[in-house]
């Protein structure tokens, strides 16, 4: 019997075995295309657009060097980076991840290691560093939580926590035609880069 097809040809004519990904099938603009165009909190929010991966991402890496102001760009390349799986595997909110179990998160680790090494970074984060990004990750999941995503105050208070005095300070949600994202994302991605040399 044909063992299945795993992997995912890309519009870049990479061919990303999902399974068994490796750095040279992974090129930044295919994570800023796929990741453009698949929606937070599976569309169930306000506004024009879909709030996209690729517009959390921004999100999450300003508030990543927001908290850490002296990062190298190394990890803040790594906060921009940190849900790029998602643009072969999609978004799927907590409670399903939950559900699903060890297989998902081994299936985004693998995929989280190969895009790490493709742009220069450890293929597994240092503990503290992947703890400062989730701690920006819970703060951008307040805000779309109470901006776009229906949820009160004490709801989001209860599952996110409440962010920090001033860290939010000027920022909001951002909803943007995919191409906007995707150009934002890349032109963040390029500039993140050229800091690291």
């Amino acid at each position: 019997m044909p063992k299945p097809r795993a992997w995912q040809k890309m519009l870049s004519g990479r061919r990303l075995d999902v399974l068994d990904p490796t750095p040279v099938d992974i090129e930044i603009e295919d994570i800023a295309h796929g990741l453009s165009f698949v929606a937070r909190w599976n569309g169930q929010t306000l506004g024009e657009f879909p709030y996209s991966v690729a517009e959390h991402s921004l999100l999450v890496e300003r508030l990543y060097s927001r908290l850490n102001p002296r990062a190298p760009a190394k990890w803040r390349l790594a906060a921009l980076l940190h849900d790029a799986p998602e643009y072969v595997i999609g978004d799927m909110i907590s409670p399903v991840k939950a559900a699903i179990g060890p297989a998902y998160d081994d299936l985004d680790k693998r995929l989280a290691a190969a895009v790490h090494l493709r742009f220069g970074l450890p293929a597994a984060l240092p503990a503290p560093v992947k703890r400062q990004i989730k701690t920006a990750d819970k703060i951008s999941a307040w805000m779309e939580a109470t901006e776009i995503a229906g949820f009160t105050l004490a709801e989001a208070n209860r599952f996110f926590g409440t962010p920090g005095a001033g860290v939010l300070d000027g920022l909001t949600v951002a909803l943007r035609p995919p191409v906007e994202t995707r150009a934002a994302y890349l032109a963040r991605h390029n500039e993140l880069l050229a800091e690291m040399g």
